[in-house]
Formats: C-alpha cells, structure tokens, sequence
C-alpha cells in the first residue's frame, strides 16, 4: 500500500491494524538488558518496528537505511538504544558509533552502557549470545577491535567532525566507516540538522553546502551500503517542508509528551503560585518537600525528593545559595507555623499529616536545618562545578547520594533524567520573552520524570496510579511542584506553553463521587463484605521437576539437531563390474542428554548463567546437586535431542553435541522464562468489610473527558436515580455507559429472582491479584446478589467492560475472570451466610455483547444450580 504523503510511522500504524504481522522481540534482548528497567509497552513497540523495518521492504527504503525515533524526553530513549545495540549484534554489527552535541550527556551514557556498578547501567552484568559471553568496550576507532566483542566508540557531533575533517592519529577516519559496517546512534538528533534548514531557507543547493555536522554524518553513513543511522530526538520537526521530506520515510516511531504523559509514565505538574517574597516561596516549597519524603516513608518507599532552585542567572544562583544556607541556620517554628492558614490544599495537607504524626513546627525546622545543610546542596552552573559534580547529579537517586538541593540555572537541560525531582522553585519575578517562556515550559517537563514506585495493590512501577484518586495521600509523590510569583499573565503564559508541550491540560474539572445515603442504610453496606485475595511471593516448594513448572515442547517432541556435515551420509552400494556408486541416505538418533558424554554437557551448562546452582535452587528447591540435573529424569536426563545427518563420526564429533545441548538449553530457559514469576495472587479469599473499602472519591478529568462530557447520557440517569446503584454518578467510558444499560435491563426484568442487587463502581477502592503472576487487577464493577431460601446466600460478581482495542494486551484479565470463575464460582466462603465469588469470563464490549449476555447467563444459572444442590 503506497501512501506517499504519510509518515512511515504512519503507514506501519494502518499495516499493523490491518494484519500485518508484527515480529517477536527476541528473548535474548530482554535477557540481556538490566532486569530493573523492564520494557514498557510503548518500547517493545519500537523494538518491533525496528525489526520489522530492517527486515522487510516498505514504499520510500534505501540503503543504506536511515530511520528516526522521536520519543518523548524521559521515555528511556537510551534502553532503547542498549536494546538496539543487543539486536543488531545477533544480526551480524560489532561497531557502534554513539555520537551527540553535549560532552555532559557522552558523560553519563558511558555510565548507562560501561559501568555495571551504576545504577543507570542498562545492559545485564552479563551478555550472553549462544552460550558465550560478550564483553562491551570502549573503542576510539574501529580499526583492529575485537570481533566477538560490542565496541562503542563515543564522541560529541563537533569532536567527530573535527577529527574527520583534520590530520590526527588515534582518531576515527572516513576509511573506519568505509570498511566495516557501522551503526551509528545520533542522540538528541534535532541539533543534527542545521543545514537541511538552512538549505531551504537560504534555497542552497545541496552540492554548494560547506563542511558542516550534518554532511560530515552523512558521508560517513553513505560510505558503506550496510551502515545503520538511528536518531533519537523528543523535538523533531514536522513543520518545516525540507525536514518533512527528508524524514518522511526515516520516522519510525513517534511517542509524543502528550501521549508519554496521558499514558501515565510522567509526573504531573502544578503551579504553586503565592504573592510570598522569595524567602517565604522557597520555605513553602522545603515544606511540601519534606512532606514528600515523609508520606513516602510512611508507605515504605525509599525517596529522596531533591529541590532545583532556579536562578536568571550565574551570579544570582550564586547569591541565593549563600543567602539560603544563611537564612537556614536561622530558621524558627514561628516561620513554619505561618503557612498553617495557606489556601494551597497540597499545603493544608502537609500540615495535616505533620500533626497526625505529631511532627510539630519546631521539630520540622530542625529537620530542616539538618536535610538542607549545606553539604547537601550544589551549585551546578559554571563548567567547572558542572564537572565536578557530574556523577552526584546524574545519581541523585541513590540511597548513598546525600544530595537535597539543586542550585542553578538551566541544568534540566537535555540529558540530565533525574527522577526524584519533586519541586522547582523560580527563583526571580521578572516575566519571560516568549523563547524563553517556552524554554521553561521545556525545562519544566525534563523535570516531570516519574519516580518509578510500587504498592500492594498496584505493581506497575512506572505508571501514575493515582489519577482516579487524587485526594489520596500518595498523590503527593506524582506530582511536580513548580512554585512561582503570583503574576497572572505570567501564569497565563507558562501554563499555555506547559499546555502546548502536552504537559498539562487547558483545565481540570472536578467531580465527587459520592455513596448515595440510601445506600448507606442498606444491611449490605452496614454489615456487606467485599472478598478478595493478596499477593504473596511466589511459591516454588512443590516443584521437582521440569514438568512440574512448565510443559517442555522439548519433553513432547525432541529437539532436533542437524549435523553440519549434511542432511544425510553416503552409502556405496556395489553395482554391476565391481563398480561402486554413493547413495545419500538420511540418518537419525535420539540420545537422552544423560547418555551425553559429562564434560560436554558440564561445558554446555557453565555457559548458560541461567542454569547455575544457585539460580536453578531457587525454581527447583527439591534439587540437592547439578549432577541430579544432569541425569536425573525430572530434569536434563529425561530428554532427548533427535541428530540428523552422517552419523557415521558422531562419537568422534563433540562440538556438534556441544552445540546441540548450548540449543536445547536455549529452549529450556525461554519455556521455563514464561513460568518464572516473582509474585502469584493467593487462591483463597478474605474479607473486608464494605463500608471500610467503598467511600467518596474526587475525580478530576480534562473538559474534552468523554466520562463527564456525556453527562445526560441514558446511563447516568439511571444510576443517578435506581437504588441498585451505589454512587450517584457513573462517569464511565461508552462501554462501561454501555454495560450498566445492559445490567439495568436485566436487574428491571420481572422475572428476576434476587431480594437484593447492588452494582458497585470500582475506582480504586479495590484491587484483585492475578493467580499466575500476581498481576494487579481492578475490576471496573462489582455486582452484589442476595437470594434468601431458608440459608442466605450472596454472590460477587466481577465485571469488566474493555474497549476492543484494548483487548490483546489486556487477554490475561479475562483469563482471569475465567479463573476465578472454575476456582471460586461453586466454592461456599462462609457457613453462616453463604457467599460465592465469580468472575464473569468476559469482557463487556458493544461488539461482545450478546457474548456477555450469554456469558452472565450462565454465570447467574450456575448460582441457581448451586444452590438448589445446598438446598
């Protein structure tokens, strides 16, 4: 399909949705990336569609290939690059070339893909590729690397046009990229293309061009057909003509900081604006950082929220650290206990949990004084200090970095990803040109980085969780405070740029969800229970064997080995006169691995880190040695591996049953991989009572929400009226509208035989844990049924509406509905009044809905069966 005046992201979007089928990420990549940055939907989106891309044709593809990744600031754009790097080294490529335009972002990359001691290093302490490890070096050139090895030669865009364009020795030359092939990875590429721009504006013909950036990149990029060029950018332009032509074709991906920010991977941010002076706007602002730190660890979550005090320029940074550290050491209660009356309500709130915990003003000052010492805060503006300071501000969120407090100019600059960021304060009162309005709404949204954290009932580290919730406590720490001078069109112009950069909405409406009091007399709220269960770790004591974890396709069906001598041996077969002619013949044997000579499969083993002791003790607890695993049936010893070909050397050829057992345990570990969990959801409920886990919420939502847009739709005027239903309001998206329709309709039938029916929006009151891997689950209902027969009996049913779209990537909720249904749905929880819990097994969508229709059907005629069976 051509579609010439589309984007390539564009067209793979429509081919995708049209059945185009999408490659596997390979399990070697997430393997071999540091297992503390797992890949989030979005960048296994980019990773398929790289590989895609490398490996078919598509309209506008040229060698060599050129493609551009424009991803939000803070999306992980350097793992993807580390996982590129993974990839492209199975596919054959050895030399990298990382290249941009700041000496402080070479900086901290080394750290990311060199350091295994950092916390930012992104690759495994370990890569491994076919049983052998592969070391990452750094290179200066290419000339004379290692061949086994990935060798990364860093260099800013300037140094690499200077050393290409001038005599050196020990430097990277045209002839590097002319004899080996090359990827080259061009972070923050926008700063690349001056003279694409400069070609249209000026009407320069490309041939007339001086020596530049730009053309030095691509002269070495064009000077070998196999070359590879990646960019990287969060700013690409898509408005100028010359820079639409020329990427047209090259954008793989984009993943703007409106959809990186609606999808919950940021922080949000609000404008704490105050007619304080700046002493005063700078103590409010320690305050409802300290309260970060506090509420954090109230939830046992390790945080070290850090401050950047923002100054117009060196010399009054400079001023306001002295000025700070001095006014600090004198700091009183009275100072703090005049914030008490604020009318900011994150504020109040601070100084309501300051006295439920009976933290009073004099103890909060010493606090102060002692978190904000002057030991702890940097001054990060000359490049002198920036240098100094480099490691301490690229790691502030360690545990072992002291550091509280950021003084500086612009240093939320590119490159810098700090995640404990929590509070900015401008530290000046002038109004702003409007570059650099946009330059601080830009710098404003480095700053909103997520600090990636996780709670019982919600495990997904780097989302936002409380977007529905925002009255909750923990609110606090998704949140980027930026305190500001109380001008009006200064707020008016740093809003509407933070609003255009997709950082923030054009305004919030609030909504109160509330329990209607008719509800709040009903026996089910007084005395109801809702069951649920927990997440444990998981549990792997009765596990003894390969079966016991997972269904080896290998344990079916051999693997399979083909000699590299061939498919088949020759047999010479006598003819007539003697003479002999050769008949290919196809040979094959199973051996069992245990009948495998033990230093071959000792050797296949040790190169496998997967398969060590202690990692095989911790899957398999019943395991007392690695001679058990290789020869005990329950294990190694009870498969086989089926060699194809001339079998007639076989006993003298270790190397191909070395190769053959390095494949098997291949297939093993990714088998095994898709079974190994950290967590499991218990499969026994417990209780808790209704009234505890059901209350008000204040939900806020942009003015376009389609939930409070259609506030006189069918469903909310049901709801708002129907005692069934708990709150006095739905709020939902069109297939949770759609489905209380369908469950009013049957509620209102006058064959219904329920005394009691209750449907209870769940907005996070409550969360489910998937019984495989302990996965949170927050059903969007839950539906109450009492029928009284002599015994009461109540069932619980979870219902999820899910929009079409959203189906595959969310199939294993329904499985376990499914799940739950064939483990709770004929279980009796309690004697005295009898409850069943049952998942509804499937999604509620409009395209589904006779399906669920049947679905419920007969979920509600399995209750009748049970219970007329107890009765």
């Amino acid at each position: 399909m051509n579609m010439p005046n589309q984007f390539l992201y564009e067209r793979l979007e429509i081919a995708f949705n049209h059945g185009v089928q999408k490659p596997e990420v390979p399990e070697t990549l997430p393997q071999n990336l540091n297992p503390v940055f797992e890949l989030r939907p979005y960048q296994e989106e980019a990773f398929v569609r790289f590989i895609h891309c490398l490996n078919n044709d598509f309209p506008g593809k040229e060698a060599p290939l050129h493609l551009l990744f424009n991803m939000a600031t803070g999306s992980g754009k350097t793992l993807i690059m580390a996982g590129l790097i993974l990839y492209l080294y199975e596919q054959g490529y050895r030399n990298f070339l990382f290249f941009v335009n700041s000496t402080t972002i070479i900086e901290k990359t080394k750290d990311n893909f060199l350091n295994p001691l950092s916390s930012k290093y992104l690759f495994s302490k370990k890569i491994h590729f076919g049983g052998k490890r592969v070391p990452v070096t750094r290179v200066d050139n290419f000339e004379g690397v290692n061949e086994n090895h990935i060798n990364i030669c860093f260099t800013t865009i300037q140094k690499l046009h200077s050393d290409l364009t001038t005599e050196k020795e020990n430097v990277l030359t045209f002839e590097d990229f002319e004899k080996e092939r090359v990827v080259l990875l061009a972070d923050e590429a926008h700063h690349m293309n001056v003279e694409t721009k400069a070609q249209m504006e000026l009407e320069l013909d490309p041939k007339d061009q001086q020596p530049s950036w730009e053309n030095t990149v691509e002269q070495i990029f064009q000077s070998n057909v196999d070359n590879l060029l990646l960019e990287f950018t969060a700013t690409h332009d898509y408005e100028t003509p010359a820079m639409r032509d020329k990427y047209l074709n090259k954008v793989l991906y984009r993943y703007d900081l409106v959809d990186f920010r609606q999808d919950g991977f940021s922080k949000e941010i609000a404008i704490v604006q105050s007619a304080f002076n700046l002493r005063e706007r700078i103590l409010q602002a320690l305050i409802l950082n300290y309260y970060k730190q506090l509420v954090a660890a109230a939830h046992k979550i390790q945080l070290k929220p850090v401050i950047l005090f923002k100054a117009p320029s060196i010399q009054k940074s400079r001023e306001n650290k002295a000025e700070f550290h001095q006014w600090i050491e004198q700091l009183t209660a009275n100072q703090i206990d005049a914030f008490r009356e604020s009318d900011i309500d994150t504020v109040q709130s601070a100084f309501r949990f300051f006295d439920k915990n009976d933290i009073s003003a004099e103890e909060l000052a010493q606090r102060l004084k002692s978190e904000f010492r002057e030991v702890h805060c940097l001054s990060v503006n000359s490049k002198d200090e920036q240098e100094t300071h480099q490691i301490q501000v690229n790691t502030l969120e360690d545990e072992d970095n002291p550091i509280r407090a950021i003084f500086a100019v612009q240093k939320l600059s590119e490159g810098w990803d700090v995640l404990n960021l929590f509070d900015i304060v401008r530290c000046y009162e002038t109004r702003n040109s409007d570059k650099k309005t946009v330059a601080e709404a830009q710098l404003i949204g480095r700053g909103a980085r997520y600090f990636p954290f996780v709670l019982p009932e919600d495990t997904d580290r780097f989302r936002r969780k409380f977007d529905k919730d925002t009255t909750n406590e923990l609110r606090v720490l998704e949140e980027l405070h930026y305190h500001s001078i109380n001008n009006s069109r200064y707020i008016f112009e740093i809003r509407s740029a933070l609003i255009k950069e997709g950082m923030m909405d054009e305004r919030l409406e609030t909504r109160e969800l509330k329990l209607k009091d008719s509800f709040k007399e009903t026996d089910l709220y007084k005395y109801g229970v809702v069951w649920m269960n927990d997440r444990q770790p998981r549990d792997y004591g009765n596990v003894a064997s390969f079966e016991d974890l997972a269904k080896l396709s290998v344990k079916q069906k051999n693997h399979e080995h083909t000699l590299r001598t061939g498919s088949g041996g020759v047999t010479h077969l006598i003819v007539e006169d003697g003479d002999t002619v050769g008949v290919q013949t196809t040979e094959s044997r199973d051996v069992r691995v245990s009948a495998i000579e033990r230093n071959i499969v000792q050797s296949a083993i040790a190169r496998k880190p997967f398969f060590r002791f202690a990692s095989l003790k911790r899957y398999f607890p019943h395991l007392t040695s690695m001679h058990e695993f290789r020869t005990s049936a329950a294990y190694l010893g009870g498969l086989s591996i089926t060699f194809k070909g001339d079998l007639t050397r076989f006993e003298q050829m270790p190397g191909e049953k070395l190769t053959a057992c390095c494949d098997l345990l291949d297939i093993i570990e990714a088998e095994l991989r898709k079974q190994i969990t950290e967590h499991e959801g218990t499969r026994n409920f417990h209780e808790k009572q209704i009234n505890a886990i059901f209350t008000d919420k204040t939900l806020k939502f942009s003015p376009d929400n389609p939930r409070i847009r259609d506030a006189q739709d069918e469903s909310e005027q049901i709801v708002s009226v129907k005692d069934w239903y708990a709150f006095d309001g739905l709020y939902g998206t069109s297939e949770e509208r759609a489905v209380v329709k369908l469950l009013s309709g049957w509620i209102e039938a006058a064959e219904n035989p329920y005394e009691d029916i209750y449907l209870l929006r769940n907005e996070r009151h409550f969360s489910l844990y998937n019984f495989f891997d302990g996965r949170t689950f927050q059903p969007d209902f839950v539906l109450f049924l009492r029928q009284s027969n002599g015994v009461s009996h109540t069932y619980q049913l979870f219902i999820e509406p899910k929009g079409t779209h959203l189906e595959a990537v969310e199939r294993w909720k329904e499985d376990f509905l499914k799940e739950i249904r064939t483990e709770c749905g004929s279980r009796i929880l309690t004697e005295n009044s009898r409850y069943r819990v049952i998942g509804v097994p499937t999604f509620y969508n409009q395209a589904r809905a006779n399906e669920f229709k049947a679905k419920l059907g007969e979920v509600l005629e399995d209750t009748y069966l049970v219970q007329g069976s107890d009765d």
